[in-house]
This record gives C-alpha cells, sequence and structure tokens, in this order.
C-alpha cells in the first residue's frame, strides 16, 4: 500500500484568510493526504500570506524558509495576498514550487494532483506561477473553516471598492463581490450540517454584501438568524456607516446574533479620516458606539486604530486620543502605520518618526488595556452562557461568553464543545474571567 503524502498549512493575517485555508485544504482528501503541523516534516507546505503591513510579509518569507529547512525536498505552495501583489518575489524563493494568486489558490488542490493540468510559463524556470488580474474578478468563492469543531470562520464576502488611501487590499483582493442570500444560505446550512456551533461571519468588507445582487446585509441577517442548527453568530469587522440603525436593533433582539461587534475607527481625528479618503466622520462613529450601548449596554465593542499616518501631527494624535478615551469602547486593536506599494498615502506629506509611531502605539495600548479592564471589572458577578473550546493550557480550558468575554475553568474534557451558564467571579492577571458553574 503506498503510503499517504504529508501536507502542511500555515495561515497568516485575518479570519478571511483563514476560512479559505480550511476550504482549500478540504481539496486534500483524506484518502490520499495526511494533513500535519507545520512544525512537522511534510512533503508538501502551504504558506498562505498576507500583505497587510511590511511585518506580515517578513513573516511570509520567514514562514517560507523554516519549510524549506525542515523538508528541503518538499515542494512549497506560496498562495494569497502577498503574492498578489509581488509574485516574482516568492517566485524566486529557494524551495518554493508554486505561487498562486488570490482567485488561483483555490486550484491548489487539482495543481497538486495534477501539474500537468496547468498550462503556464514557469518563472526563471523555477516556480509555477498563476497570478490573475484580481480587478477583473467577478467570481465569488465561498469558505469557511472546521478545524476548530467549536467555531467557523465563514466568507460572505469578499474584496472592497473603497480604495482608502492607506490600504492595499482592493488590489489585493479585488472588486467587492458576494453570493446571494439563497446561495450563502446554502453554505451556511453545510457548516450547521456539523458539530459547529458558532458562527463568525468574515469578509473584506461585509456591510457591502448584496450589492450586486440588490440584497443587504440585513437581509442576509435575518436569514442567518433563523437558520436551524447553529446556536450563535458573531458579526466581524464592519464598516460605520454601514452598520445601520436596524441591524443593531436585529441583533439586539435576537438570542442567535451576539452582542460583539468590531468596528473600524481608523482614526479619532477628523482631520485624518479625510486624509485616508474614509465614508465617515468620528461623530458617525460615535453614534454606532452609542446606539449599541443604549440596547445592549453589556456589548462588547472592538475598534481598529491607525497610528503615525502621513499628516497625523502630535496634536492630531492627542485630538484622536480624547476622542477615543471618552468613547464606551472595549477594546483597541492597534496597527502602526506601513507604507503600502500603490497606495495614494504613499504620496502625502508628513511622515511620522519610527520611535514617534511606536510611542503613540504604545499609548493606545496602555488605553485599550484599561478599558478592556475596566469592561471585564463590570461583568463580574454576571451570569452568562459561555462556549468551551478544546485548549488545554497548564490544566486550564478558555471560552468566550456571548460579548465576547473570555473566561476559564479547570479542564474538563466533556465541557469541550458545550454551551454551560456560569457566573463571572474574578478577574484574573492573564485578560481572562474565572467562573462558577
Amino acid at each position: 500500500m503506498t503510503p499517504k503524502k504529508r501536507i502542511a498549512f500555515h495561515t497568516l493575517g485575518c479570519k478571511l484568510n483563514f476560512s479559505e485555508t480550511s476550504t482549500i485544504s478540504r481539496q486534500f482528501g483524506i484518502v490520499d493526504f495526511d494533513i500535519v503541523d507545520f512544525a512537522e516534516q511534510a512533503d508538501f507546505y502551504v504558506v498562505h500570506t498576507c500583505s497587510v503591513t511590511a511585518i506580515a510579509e517578513k513573516k511570509c518569507k520567514t514562514a517560507i524558509k523554516q519549510a524549506h529547512r525542515r523538508n528541503p525536498h518538499a515542494q512549497v505552495a506560496v498562495i494569497g495576498c502577498a503574492v498578489q501583489a509581488n509574485p516574482e518575489m516568492f517566485s524566486t524563493m529557494e524551495g518554493v514550487s508554486w505561487v498562486l494568486g488570490n482567485q488561483d489558490k483555490f486550484k491548489l488542490g487539482e495543481i497538486v494532483s495534477n501539474a500537468s493540468l496547468i498550462n503556464t510559463d514557469t518563472v526563471e524556470g523555477h516556480s509555477i506561477s498563476l497570478v490573475s488580474e484580481i480587478n477583473k474578478t467577478k467570481e465569488f468563492i465561498p469558505s469557511y473553516s472546521i478545524g476548530d469543531r467549536t467555531r467557523s470562520f465563514f466568507k460572505v464576502q469578499d474584496g472592497c471598492d473603497y480604495f482608502c488611501t492607506f490600504c492595499s487590499i482592493p488590489y489585493m483582493r479585488g472588486r467587492s463581490r458576494s453570493a446571494n442570500v439563497e446561495n450563502t444560505l446554502k453554505v451556511a446550512r453545510e457548516i450547521a450540517s456539523t458539530e459547529i456551533k458558532e458562527i463568525i461571519l468574515t469578509g473584506v468588507n461585509i456591510g457591502d454584501f448584496g450589492r450586486h445582487t440588490n440584497e443587504t446585509f440585513l437581509d442576509l441577517l435575518n436569514g442567518l438568524s433563523i437558520l436551524e442548527g447553529i446556536e450563535r453568530i458573531r458579526i466581524s469587522s464592519i464598516e460605520p456607516e454601514l452598520l445601520s440603525d436596524t441591524i443593531i436593533e436585529l441583533v439586539s433582539a435576537s438570542t442567535i446574533l451576539l452582542p460583539h461587534f468590531h468596528i473600524p475607527l481608523q482614526s479619532g481625528s477628523d482631520k485624518i479620516l479625510q486624509l485616508m479618503k474614509r465614508k465617515y466622520l468620528r461623530e458617525v462613529f460615535a453614534n454606532r458606539v452609542r446606539k449599541i450601548k443604549e440596547l445592549m449596554p453589556d456589548a462588547f465593542i472592538a475598534a481598529d486604530v491607525i497610528v503615525g499616518f502621513p499628516g497625523e501631527t502630535k496634536e492630531d494624535f492627542e485630538d484622536a486620543y480624547n476622542f477615543i478615551q471618552n468613547l464606551d469602547v472595549t477594546f483597541l486593536h492597534v496597527f502602526t502605520y506601513s507604507e503600502r506599494p500603490g497606495t495614494k498615502a504613499l504620496l502625502m506629506d508628513g511622515k511620522v518618526d519610527e520611535r514617534e509611531k511606536r510611542r503613540r502605539s504604545q499609548v493606545l495600548h496602555e488605553l485599550s488595556e484599561s478599558k478592556k479592564h475596566n469592561f471585564y471589572t463590570k461583568q463580574i458577578g454576571r451570569s452568562a452562557d459561555v462556549l468551551w473550546e478544546s485548549d488545554n493550557i497548564k490544566g486550564f480550558m478558555h471560552g468566550f461568553t456571548g460579548n465576547y468575554v473570555k473566561v476559564r475553568t479547570a479542564f474538563d474534557a466533556k465541557l469541550i464543545n458545550q454551551i454551560t451558564t456560569v457566573k463571572l467571579t474574578t478577574v484574573n492577571d492573564d485578560d481572562t474571567c474565572s467562573v462558577e458553574f
């Protein structure tokens, strides 16, 4: 009997990438392949790249080199956003066999099984390179993760039409597109047929769902909220101007849609928001937060913030800081501005010193830690439903409440993938809360 080939996947970047990696991995069935950990020796390695920052691209290169060192005879496929941005850079790296852009990466199973099916030139005689012009792509390919039997990242939208001046994602992912509600619910039912209890809706700009099918994200939420077989649904990052009162009201009235919001702010300064070509001013964001807290006082609200954007003076940062400090948000995802090829921000004056960028980042991280600790402290003494995960870290297992408080208890295998009602008792030093049953 011919031994199975071993294949390992490594994903960098966003939840969207993780959902797509899982879908791609399912092309390699149990008959011919064993999927192993990336740290193990394998016959094939797949590195799913990210290009959102220069640091992300550096991590991609490091992962490729690690795979090649682990098994110099292995074949390495490099796929995703960083490839879409610069295929030549990866094609010439030692050990790389395939370089596939964002639309072509879904052909990986076919390519690995029978490379002769692909009629393409190699780059410098080294790698097979297949990188389509993503801006012409209209096809939407749904994806979802099932590696963690507890939760699934479900891709419902791809691409973006916004072209913010700091962001290269529209160039890497193409224009906004999605399936219609009916076909999206069909995929959701596939997820519901598994053991998964929670879906996280993900995409590049999920609030833009349905633009080309005369439907809306609200239509999708209404359909998903009555889907049998899924007990919890979270909405991932959604633009503030697309987060309508009606969506917030639907979440507040639902037992399935969870009171957890992730809303990109990017800057608390109107001047910087305009330089970024964002589609709102900060008062719109503040109104969204007020509406959520009015209906769901215990809702978890995370916000993305970029520091050090060109033109951001110390006064602009202080103005943004004061605005964010007074916002009733729970947590900040703080990003240091990173120059991205092809973006308009590259041509802007007023570049911020790297040391000053780090200082501003540290200031916002400290504010975030304070806000999150205060939010957790307010939850103590309250009851909550927790979905328990399978991790076992030093004898503890973890789970999340509906409003995204991370909790821990002594490991008990019987709790895995179960939803139980607990009382939150203590805030711990590791950003968790202890509970009692």
